[in-house]
């Protein structure tokens, strides 16, 4: 008994010490939203992300979930492999950098990490291009959905940008691990094979729509799909994304044969204010900097 009780003490670092660190994170966090000159939030944004890498050194740090750091997305994947942070500073509402880190859960309780550098503005075709850590399309997530294909895992991220001062992007795309622990952003996953107007298979999918719109990208678990809002633009010119708008009707994806298969129509009626089957998975207000997700986040598992 006390041999069992001694391990598992080992498993957790000391809630003291991490108590402490936390506390330090949660006010450099909360700077980072609430400066008001953009020079003050990129400095407690710079200071925020050599804390929490010190803090994420203490062994078994994997464990801490840092629940008191409200503004900063902090989601464990459903089989607890890893976790992955993720959050933005503004300059202006024009300009957003995202930042974020993945931790991958070890054995012996040590840190591997994998800083996430948005190079957003530096990808030129997002659909089609695989990425990795380095390289990433900077997205803010609220969910991740676990599926298998022939023994293999397949982590989907469902996240947000705030894109402009016009339009906001809510993104969807598959993170795996080569053999050797590294993440891949991206793939050959987003399939359109059944729909009336078919086009080739993509590396990653978003919707972009008006700022104000609040359009819903979420996975619906009772029906195993992901649903999103179908949009529409108020003035009837497609190439203006920042006036589309949701018209009622949703269309999804369905994870089939290792692909997210794409269905144009998901109700055969258009649903009534109230009636939409998924809820909002963030609130978001006018930076999109303050995170609330629609449910607890995944808790990790022993």
């Amino acid at each position: 008994m006390f041999l069992t009780v001694f391990a598992i003490a080992q498993q957790r670092p000391s809630q003291s010490e991490m108590s402490v660190r936390e506390d330090s994170l949660k006010v450099l966090a909360e700077k980072i939203v609430e400066e008001r000159e953009a020079a003050d939030r990129f400095i407690a944004d710079s200071s925020f992300t050599r804390m929490l890498v010190r803090a994420l050194r203490v062994p078994w740090s994997f464990q801490y979930p840092f629940d008191s750091v409200e503004s900063i997305s902090k989601l464990y994947a459903p089989d607890s492999a890893f976790r992955i942070f993720t959050w933005q500073v503004v300059r202006d509402e024009s300009l957003h950098r995202r930042h974020g880190a993945i931790q991958l859960k070890t054995s012996d309780g040590s840190l591997k990490l994998f800083p996430l550098i948005d190079r957003s503005f530096m990808i030129e075709n997002t659909a089609d291009t695989i990425t990795n850590n380095e390289w990433w399309i900077g997205s803010i997530y609220y969910r991740i959905v676990l599926k298998e294909y022939q023994g293999r895992k397949y982590y989907t991220l469902l996240g947000y940008d705030e894109n402009t001062i016009r339009s906001t992007k809510k993104r969807i795309e598959v993170l795996t691990f080569t053999n050797d622990g590294k993440p891949v952003f991206g793939g050959q996953f987003f399939s359109f094979s059944e729909d009336t107007l078919r086009k080739p298979v993509q590396a990653r999918f978003w919707i972009e729509y008006k700022k104000q719109s609040n359009a819903r990208l979420q996975f619906d678990e009772e029906m195993d799909m992901i649903i999103y809002d179908h949009l529409i633009p108020e003035n009837n010119d497609e190439g203006k994304k920042y006036t589309y708008i949701p018209d009622g009707d949703y269309e999804g994806f369905k994870w089939q044969n290792g692909k997210w298969v794409h269905i144009e129509k998901v109700f055969t009626q258009k649903l009534k204010d109230g009636e939409a089957p998924v809820g909002m998975p963030m609130g978001e207000d006018k930076l999109g900097q303050k995170l609330v997700p629609d449910k607890k986040p995944n808790k990790p598992k022993n």
